[in-house]
């Protein structure tokens, strides 16, 4: 915890517990406001998203609620409305991969477009934001699997843009990544990669002003942000592990950094990722990809590039720093009392490390990444399509004639689970 601020404002937790649901409840009642979720089915059956269900039901004047649900039958998306009923704001299931969906989507194609993914999370945020952009003012995004979810967090991190005379377009979420069970520090890819990756790249580069940007940011993998709708509606949207720095890419390329905040939302913890056996799996998979677009950004903002001559050079100065990194971070939890595997985390640089040569070998041969195309530019083609989706998306569950009983453990509350 600290007072500094930066090139990107930061409203710091003081641990003073000052949160103001009378204020909060204005604000939402002067600027419409709708919360994203994108969502796998899987979820319900898990304790995370009926904590979040269970938060988000004592707030009041939420204008909507989109669940961007990833699900194999009509009948599972009516078991997640019954999961929501009696929320107090409308709740949208948008089922993002249901055949009228598709099937629109599929059409899109004659205007030269290609939105049909990757199925994924960059997928479902792109429904859910032509979804909740058709008449919220802002938009705030969280992942379902949140274990720590409480009502502070939508309250800190919505409330900066909900007066607009702050200026603020566009909110980031930082917080501390503890296990609930251990204490141990997670965020691997933040800590590991990302941040030694930057402080990499800066040395070789100098101070360019898009990784000033990018490193002035406390956790910018944090998967929590919000923004204005007009802002929303002009962003690509990355479809693969680079989605938050690709966001904090689109940021860079529209907005004033005067009109970026981030917001400490204190401790937090979700699911955890494996670092995976190989290039292909789990965090090693998301270093790749959170890696190409890192220096895509670079050329995009910079006009530079890692040629594959410097790519010796990148590899000992990441495997440097990254290892620096462990020593700090094992110091940091020894003073804070908290477990540390610091052979494991050394066997993480390592893992990372191997990456970068076939990341920019991908890179240098593919070097236009496949985003999905702003609501903005879609609206010019097809003026109706936000509201088709949104018709789309509900469709299906015209069908049911006898759905399926839902199960009495998925409508469980937290308190009745622990």
């Amino acid at each position: 915890m600290d007072f500094q601020q930066g090139l990107i404002t930061t409203v710091h937790d003081y641990g003073l517990g000052n949160l103001d649901p009378i204020a909060f409840r204005k604000g939402l009642s002067r600027r419409p406001t709708a919360l994203l979720i994108p969502c796998l089915m899987e979820e319900f059956s898990r304790p995370a998203l009926k904590l979040i269900r269970e938060a988000l039901s004592q707030l009041e004047g939420l204008q909507s609620l989109v669940i961007a649900l990833a699900a194999d039958s009509a009948e599972e998306v009516a078991a997640a409305e019954q999961f929501f009923a009696g929320m107090p704001f409308p709740v949208h299931v948008h089922w993002t991969n249901g055949p009228a969906v598709r099937e629109l989507l599929l059409s899109v194609k004659e205007l030269g477009l290609d939105v049909m993914g990757p199925p994924g999370k960059g997928w479902a945020v792109w429904q859910g934001l032509g979804v909740a952009c058709q008449e919220a003012e802002v938009v705030g995004l969280f992942d379902a699997d949140i274990r720590t979810f409480g009502p502070s967090y939508p309250e800190r991190m919505l409330r900066p843009l909900l007066d607009p005379s702050h200026g603020v377009a566009y909110v980031k979420a930082f917080y501390s990544r503890l296990s609930l069970e251990t204490n141990a520090l997670q965020g691997r890819a933040t800590r590991l990669f990302v941040g030694p990756l930057l402080s990499s790249l800066e040395q070789m580069f100098g101070t360019l002003p898009y990784l000033r940007y990018l490193q002035s940011f406390r956790y910018p993998l944090a998967g929590e942000f919000a923004f204005t709708t007009d802002l929303a509606m002009n962003l690509r949207i990355p479809s693969d592990w680079g989605l938050e720095i690709g966001l904090l890419s689109e940021v860079y390329r529209h907005v004033a950094s005067s009109r970026i905040a981030q917001v400490d939302l204190g401790l937090f913890d979700h699911k955890h990722k494996s670092l995976g056996t190989q290039p292909s799996e789990g965090l090693q998979r998301m270093a790749s990809e959170i890696f190409g677009t890192v220096l895509r950004g670079l050329m995009e903002h910079e006009g530079s590039i890692v040629s594959r001559d410097q790519l010796p050079t990148l590899e000992v100065l990441y495997r440097r720093v990254g290892e620096d990194r462990v020593r700090q971070f094992g110091l940091d939890s020894a003073v804070n009392g908290l477990p540390y595997d610091r052979h494991s985390e050394e066997l993480a640089v390592q893992s990372f490390s191997g990456l970068l040569r076939s990341g920019l070998n991908k890179l240098l041969e593919a070097p236009i990444a496949h985003q999905l195309p702003s609501w903005s530019r879609l609206s010019s083609c097809s003026a109706g399509l936000q509201a088709d989706l949104a018709e789309a998306g509900s469709a299906d569950r015209a069908r049911l004639l006898k759905p399926r009983p839902i199960s009495p453990e998925l409508l469980r509350t937290p308190a009745q689970v622990a």
